[in-house]
């Protein structure tokens, strides 16, 4: 399911014969999106394999800003499923396809830090946040890029 499936509220409806062409859309989207229209969204790698899909966004609240997508990989059924805290700088959001892209193969989520269901981290600790952001490349919000000072 896409978020344009999910869309209760109409953000992402086609503009209609307003004269700004078949693909043109009223409201926000793509730029702001609903959180709950997110839900359920596919995840895919650059390799077009489908890697799972987001179950749940999670909000710093005290920054106010999107810290992790939670995705789901394997499993059947929701058995067996392992859930990731996917930094949400490392997902991109494809609106050709209505679905988002992770830039990892099937091997290095297989072991990426995950959880299930009944046992959630502690995303609060610094050294898990750090661990995770350092899976995947990504830096925690807020933190400066210093890689270019010299």
């Amino acid at each position: 399911m896409n978020y344009e499936d999910r869309d209760a509220y109409g953000i992402y409806k086609p503009a209609g014969n307003n004269g700004a062409g078949p693909d043109a859309h009223t409201g926000p989207g793509p730029h702001l999106m609903g959180a709950d229209t997110l839900i359920g969204n596919e995840v895919y790698n650059k390799q077009s394999e489908e890697l799972g899909d987001i179950k749940e966004i999670m909000l710093d609240m005290r920054t106010g800003h999107v810290s992790y997508a939670v995705m789901s990989f394997g499993g059947f059924l929701g058995m067996g499923e392992k859930l990731f805290a996917v930094p949400w700088d490392a997902l991109k959001l494809d609106t050709e396809n209505k679905r988002f892209v992770l830039d990892v193969n099937k091997e290095r989520l297989e072991s990426a830090p995950g959880f299930d269901k009944n046992h959630w981290p502690d995303m609060a600790d610094v050294a898990w946040e750090k661990g995770i952001h350092a899976y995947y490349g990504t830096r925690p919000y807020g933190q400066a890029d210093t890689s270019s000072i010299v």
